[in-house]
């Protein structure tokens, strides 16, 4: 079972939480020292109760020459809690900051290790959710509930000596009602993290209704999805409305509950109190600071017993996480590498399925490439073209029978050394947000000279239309490079490939947005290119690889004809077939 599907439940909460905690671990001081400042804030307030005692005290008595002094240790009560609360807040702010920021290039610095699968099995918009609303959630857990519980916890430790110093038999009453507020709190515990895991999956449904919206608004419009999308995204707001609200009910009512349980106890409390043999014992001022330090504890008591909801849930956002975090990464066990390779490809018996469950998408193929040759795989759609191509630079795992290069078995390079050797057009062309030269230069070719990006823009007739823009190649691209036409975004994905200059080339559908204008010219482009190199075409427009040296039919993942162009036309079998389905028109 994948970890991303198991059962939250079967982790406690004080394992998530311990774990989480590890992430504080680098910024000790940074917590002892808020620590300490919140343990400055828990004694000014039961000194405030103690300075209330000797003000009374010094009225009922007439002593009022102690005025000055009073009236310096009200500033000096204040200064001690504007100095805890202030040096408090800030350190543990900053612990808490650190561990998201831990926390989050962690979650991603995986995301860039995943293999495919996990990519396809995922939506785009729950893992942006993990990314964002997820990991800001974590904040609260590790933010405001230890800031919680150091400035309150150590306000009510303050604030319970002091009562205990001045009537403990009266204190225990108190104490006596930790049991039923426990009650209260757990139960409400276990449902806030229920309501919390899908408080996370609804924003995860938001995020993913809006981005698939806006990434294909176009789509949208013209096939008339605007209310389809419009009620799809009213349907996964209102869903986590539903969930939000079933949190402050939850909260809400936890909160009176566990004022009313305080509530009892500082009632039995004051009449206890106010009974003859108790009142004979204290003085006023005691009597009264004891009343004012009570009253003053059930303001952190009843912070205390709110910490459940942030904790559980940052804890549900741990989880979510932490399952992302825990996810296997590709592996990589290969151990030879080579500075570079001819080019040589093998496929001996090699077959392959998506998952254990799932059809065999390619029956024992067996395909020779020798270095520097073309080979065209086509067929129709769904024969396995593009999953064999992916399987080179090893994007999906496991598959049967041995796939070569140069005669090594491709499990046994190292995967950034065999990646190294591969350069990819895609027929989804993947342009990031920068200027054009960046995207040309891109990754590992982020250092070369802008002669070499040039010649690449060249060669890839880049520079037909980046000679009139007003900036050139450092025109910016947009996100995705929507402010560059179809055409042109194909072109800079194969000077990206041309840049690299790896010794196998692998092209899926390179010029399938181009004009017919373009395509000449970039098929002149490509053809240089090719020369030399191992190249993989996968092709619809069977006009594109007439001249390849070797023409691969696939049919429902098998192999069932190869050969050249004019040979497979002669037999008159699949690939005749194919053409003359494209040509005759023509």
């Amino acid at each position: 079972m994948n970890k991303q599907q198991q059962p939250a439940a079967e982790h406690s909460s004080w394992v998530v939480y311990k774990r989480l905690l590890v992430y504080v671990k680098p910024y000790w001081f940074a917590f002892v020292i808020s620590f300490l400042a919140f343990a400055l804030y828990g004694a000014s307030q039961a000194l405030s109760a103690k300075w209330l005692e000797h003000v009374i005290d010094a009225i009922e008595q007439g002593a009022l020459e102690k005025r000055t002094l009073l009236a310096l240790a009200v500033l000096g009560i204040f200064l001690m809690r504007g100095v805890g609360t202030f040096v408090g807040s800030y350190a543990i702010s900053h612990v808490g900051r650190e561990v998201v920021h831990s926390l989050r290039t962690e979650l991603f610095d995986r995301m860039l290790t995943l293999p495919s699968d996990y990519y396809q099995h995922s939506s785009s918009g729950e893992m942006l959710a993990k990314l964002t609303y997820n990991v800001d959630q974590v904040t609260g857990a590790v933010t405001n509930a230890v800031k919680t519980v150091l400035r309150e916890g150590l306000t009510v430790i303050g604030l319970f000596g002091y009562l205990f110093y001045l009537n403990w038999k009266l204190t225990l009453i108190f104490i006596a009602a930790a049991p039923f507020i426990a009650v209260v709190v757990t139960v409400a515990s276990k449902r806030m993290r229920k309501l919390s895991r899908r408080l996370q999956q609804s924003v995860g449904d938001i995020t993913s209704a809006a981005s698939e919206t806006i990434k294909g608004y176009q789509i949208v419009r013209i096939f008339g999805g605007t209310e389809f999308e419009r009620s799809r995204f009213h349907a996964a707001s209102d869903r986590n409305r539903r969930q939000f609200m079933k949190m402050v009910v939850t909260q809400s009512l936890n909160t009176p509950a566990v004022q009313f349980l305080i509530a009892m106890a500082l009632a039995g409390l004051l009449y206890i109190a106010m009974h003859p043999s108790v009142m004979g014992v204290m003085s006023t001022g005691a009597f009264v600071a004891y009343l004012t330090a009570a009253g003053l504890i059930t303001k952190p008591l009843r912070a205390l017993s709110n910490l459940s909801t942030v904790i559980q849930k940052g804890i549900a956002a741990s989880e979510s996480v932490f399952s992302v975090i825990d996810e296997a990464p590709e592996q990589d066990n290969g151990h030879y590498s080579v500075q570079r390779a001819s080019g040589e490809l093998s496929f001996d018996k090699v077959g392959f399925r998506y998952r254990d469950d799932s059809e065999m998408v390619l029956h024992d193929l067996d395909l020779h490439v020798p270095r520097g040759k073309t080979v065209a795989l086509v067929g129709r759609s769904g024969g396995g073209k593009s999953t064999l191509a992916s399987l080179l630079p090893r994007f999906n795992a496991g598959w049967s029978g041995r796939i070569e290069l140069d005669g090594i078995p491709l499990e046994e390079y190292r995967l950034d050394n065999l990646r190294q050797q591969i350069a990819l057009v895609n027929q989804h062309v993947v342009l990031f947000n920068g200027s054009i030269a960046d995207n040309i230069a891109y990754g590992v070719m982020a250092d070369c000279s802008d002669e070499q990006v040039r010649a690449a823009a060249e060669a890839a007739h880049v520079m037909e239309f980046v000679d009139r823009l007003p900036e050139g190649l450092q025109t910016e691209v947009g996100e995705g490079g929507l402010l560059l036409s179809g055409g042109q975004r194909q072109r800079i994905a194969i000077a990206r490939a041309i840049l690299k200059d790896a010794p196998i080339l692998i092209l899926d559908e390179a010029t399938s947005a181009l004009d017919t204008e373009s395509e000449r010219h970039i098929q002149e482009a490509l053809e240089q290119v090719m020369d030399g190199r191992t190249t993989l075409v996968i092709a619809h427009r069977l006009s594109t690889i007439e001249k390849a040296d070797l023409i691969v039919v696939l049919e429902q993942g098998r192999i069932v004809e190869q050969g050249g162009h004019q040979e497979l036309l002669e037999q008159g079998g699949a690939y005749a077939a194919l053409y003359r389905m494209q040509f005759a028109d023509a």
